[in-house]
């Protein structure tokens, strides 16, 4: 490694000192291109000082690119989008991610980069190396750039806000990307299918679809990402580790941006409304998902040939095909085909069911759950058979029953042949296969193949009996109880 010299600004080093030493304070860098850098600090190698913030340069033109942070002028603009930048430099950089050109490639392993300083950041995932450290938390970084965006998480500084919704950010293109969810605005397409998107770094994570390329692995379950940042959100489902609190609730959530749209929840916030029907959602991803029922746009599983509405979803549906549960639980050792079920699951054995009906009191780990139970007490059901006029409570109601008018039986128990028209009958169906009793009643101990079937039973021992008929004010324990009851006065 060749020390940097005198005539780049920077002093030789004393003996002994690490290569890259700042002769002025003693400060050790990494590098010879962040030591330049550093030496900044130092005025008097650097003659021509910014009055705005002391930051020194060894050049008038330098200086001159600098003052145009703190002016604000940013006289080159991208003619492909909204961006405008600094200096021309900028521009150019940023102009490959439209092109899609990367000229420079790591020597490690041959990723290519649109800027020659992003191999230098870049290489640090090889090497590990950390230099800036948060004086706050102690949290480490591989590029300066990160730990001033960082400090602001402490700092609570979010200076730039969106006149729209009130969302603010740390840092001003943050601002310029999320306005495009307002306005729908997707400048960025990619070349190889014309998806389109709002992000530079959303079309920088497709591209790797068509490249196939997914760096980042689990070591738990062997699962591979796109990103690295993916992976870190990934790893929590294993650990169970929750850093953001809400300061509301108390409630806890892996990433700061659930934290974010859960707060939405106690406020009523819903900045993002759709333009076509008026209805607003509290997150942009809702109200992505919810354009679709106006587009119609659909991902069809090849296998089956049941169609959603998000490319994640089907991911998950196709495990149902290949049987792949890669998230179990620590506790029982039950997996699941996604994490919202093994975080769902977990709720079993902590006792925590915060949801309960105001009507019979029975709690759900899931406001959905809740929701969806409620419709037992109203009668509503909107989800209606075209074929026969039945209606249901629920949408995956209506879907397994239309099975019934195609015959459509696409889960086969594999010990006996019997085939079922949802997965969750052929699940419940095979412990009666194995024996599998993983439902205990914690009152008599009596173990059940159904957690349906312990809350059910439950009520033999409270004497609850919620479901009470109209006519003649009799009750019962369960729902399915009351609904063939109900037939005895229709006769």
């Amino acid at each position: 490694m060749d020390r940097p010299s005198e005539a780049a600004g920077v002093g030789k080093t004393e003996p002994g000192l690490h290569p890259y030493t700042c002769s002025e304070c003693g400060m050790v860098l990494p590098c010879a291109a962040d030591l330049n850098l550093h030496m900044q600090m130092h005025p008097g190698k650097h003659p021509c000082v910014c009055q705005e913030c002391g930051r020194a340069f060894s050049q008038a033109a330098d200086l001159a690119d600098h003052l145009k942070y703190h002016t604000g002028e940013k006289p080159f603009k991208c003619d492909q989008c909204w961006r405008a930048f600094a200096t021309l430099s900028k521009l150019t950089a940023h102009f490959r991610s439209h092109t899609g050109e990367k000229p420079y490639p790591c020597n490690i392993c041959g990723k290519t980069f649109a800027c020659s300083s992003y191999i230098t950041i870049h290489k640090r995932v090889h090497t590990g190396e950390r230099p800036y450290a948060c004086p706050e938390c102690g949290k480490r970084f591989a590029e300066s750039s990160i730990l001033t965006n960082h400090i602001k998480v402490h700092t609570g500084e979010k200076p730039y806000a969106c006149k729209e919704c009130g969302k603010a950010f740390i840092k001003a293109s943050g601002l310029a990307e999320h306005m495009n969810t307002h306005t729908g605005e997707k400048p960025f397409a990619c070349r190889e299918c014309g998806k389109a998107f709002m992000k530079s770094s959303g079309l920088a994570l497709h591209a790797k679809i068509h490249t196939g390329d997914k760096p980042y692995q689990c070591d738990k379950c062997g699962k591979a990402f796109y990103a690295s940042s993916n992976l870190t959100k990934h790893f929590r489902t294993h650990t169970g580790e929750k850093p953001f609190q809400c300061n509301v609730c108390g409630k806890t959530f892996t990433t700061l941006s659930y934290v974010t749209i859960h707060k939405r929840s106690h406020t009523g916030e819903k900045p993002y409304a759709c333009k076509k029907c008026g209805k607003a959602f509290t997150a942009s991803t809702h109200l992505a998902k919810h354009l679709r029922s106006h587009t119609g746009e659909k991902y069809e599983c090849d296998l089956c040939g049941k169609s959603f509405a998000k490319a994640s979803s089907i991911l998950i549906h196709k495990r149902t095909h290949t049987g792949e549960k890669a998230f179990e639980c620590k506790e029982c050792g039950k997996a699941f085909f996604d994490s919202s079920g093994l975080t769902a699951h977990k709720k079993i054995h902590a006792g925590v069911k915060p949801y309960e009906c105001n009507l019979c009191a029975k709690a759900f780990i899931k406001s959905s759950a809740l929701i969806k139970h409620m419709k037992i007490h109203t009668g509503e059901k909107p989800y209606v058979c075209a074929e026969c006029g039945k209606a249901f409570t629920r949408s995956s109601g209506l879907s397994v029953h239309m099975k019934i008018h195609t015959g459509e039986k696409p889960y086969i128990c594999d010990k006996c042949g019997k085939a079922f028209a949802s997965s969750t009958h052929l699940t419940n169906h095979f412990r009666s296969h194995t024996g599998e009793k993983p439902f205990q009643c914690n009152v008599c101990g009596k173990t059940f193949a159904c957690s349906s079937y312990i809350t059910i039973h439950k009520r033999s021992h409270t004497g609850e009996r919620p479901y009470e008929c109209e006519e003649c004010g009799k009750a019962f324990t369960a729902s399915s109880c009351l609904i063939k009851h109900l037939r005895s006065h229709s006769v």
